[in-house]
């Protein structure tokens, strides 16, 4: 009765948490200077967040939603898996005034390009967005059964 909306309850925390990494992301666009590696100062790097689906394949998935146990505990729906930093390459700039230029005068700035960081949170918004409106449908769709057993 409630694994819709445990498929939509999922999708929704993991949108926030995506949300929550762009705003991040969004944040630190002109961060020069995050974290040392290797004894060097690193700009701040683009972070990225990988979902994986909760069901291990499609025909649990189908016989979870007929009926049939297959023994598998986990809900259906989204999770993440993990939070990835992005590896392109940093951009640099010339600039041998700023005090995190290099020995050549370049200052190396965040891979954060902020639309496409744009692109992704109207992405994740209409997921959110498309995910509550489930959410309420359902919920719509169980009052309105229980009406009729009045």
């Amino acid at each position: 009765m409630f694994y819709t909306m445990g498929i939509s309850s999922s999708a929704l925390t993991t949108q926030r948490l995506r949300l929550d990494v762009i705003s991040s992301n969004m944040a630190n666009v002109d961060t020069t200077r995050e974290k040392l590696v290797d004894g060097q100062w690193q700009p701040y790097r683009r972070k990225m967040v990988v979902m994986q689906p909760n069901e291990n394949s499609f025909s649990s998935a189908l016989n979870n939603a007929m009926g049939s146990y297959t023994g598998n505990k986990n809900p259906a729906g989204v999770k993440v898996a993990r939070i990835v930093e992005d590896q392109t390459p940093f951009k640099s700039i010339y600039d041998p005034e700023h005090p995190d230029a290099d020995e050549n005068g370049y200052v190396y700035q965040s891979n954060v390009d902020p639309l496409r960081e744009m692109v992704d949170m109207i992405s994740a918004t209409r997921s959110y967005e498309a995910n509550v409106t489930v959410f309420n449908a359902t919920k719509a769709m169980l009052m309105k059964s229980l009406d009729i057993g009045k």
